[in-house]
């Protein structure tokens, strides 16, 4: 049945498990594609441009917001970052879904942008404030202040959890994906989703009635 693709955001606090959860969603569906945004910075060793991010200076990316093509869009360090909309627009009309990796001020955005209809929200939290704390050292590539400074901006991120339609503990990754799997093949299957249930429901319709006809 067709059926128009979503816009599927996920976010979470650094070390909450986000991108391990993407790259899961990513393997288990190779229709799924990934936003890649766009970056006013300069490319860095190994990047490569249409790949990691669409590069551009800071003159057409403006231009680009004012027109409309931009889902979302920040400045970070000095630098423009967006998610362009036609290579989203182009995946919904065949059909498949695009995965953001945005924060809860780029999701609000994306909901409020003219395609926020097909958005699909998921909020990933840690078990505990602890256990986030301690995979970020794990990690062993920041030192204390930056640990202490990303533990201050989850919390922020944390308190906006009521703005997502859906909210999950990663308390265990597999049962995490396998949740987040649940709810993608639920909203993919919701009536309003479906363009080509209509048409097909009308033409059991109309062979119902003609088998009528030819009984009479």
């Amino acid at each position: 049945m067709d059926r128009n693709g979503l816009l599927i955001i996920l976010s979470s606090p650094s070390g909450a498990g986000k991108s391990t959860l993407a790259r899961r969603l990513m393997d288990w569906d190779d229709g799924l594609r990934f936003s890649v945004s766009a970056t006013t910075r300069s490319p860095r060793a190994g990047e490569i441009d249409g790949h990691h991010y669409h590069f551009t200076d800071s003159v057409t990316f403006r231009d680009l917001v004012a027109q409309g093509q931009m889902l979302e869009h920040a400045e970070v360090f000095g630098n423009l970052y967006g998610s362009p909309r036609g290579p989203v627009e182009a995946a919904m009309r065949e059909g498949r879904d695009t995965l953001f990796d945005v924060d809860w001020q780029g999701g609000q955005q994306i909901r409020a942008s003219a395609l926020g209809r097909q958005v699909v929200s998921i909020f990933v939290l840690p078990p505990s404030m602890a256990e986030l704390e301690r995979r970020l050292r794990a990690r062993g590539q920041d030192a204390a202040d930056v640990i202490a400074n990303r533990m201050e901006k989850a919390r922020d991120e944390i308190s906006h959890w009521a703005e997502y339609d859906y909210v999950l503990v990663n308390d265990d990754l597999d049962e995490t994906e396998a949740r987040l799997r649940t709810i993608l093949n639920a909203e993919r299957l919701r009536r309003d989703r479906q363009t080509g249930l209509g048409p097909f429901v009308q033409s059991l319709m109309t062979t119902e009635r003609q088998q009528d006809d030819l009984g009479t």
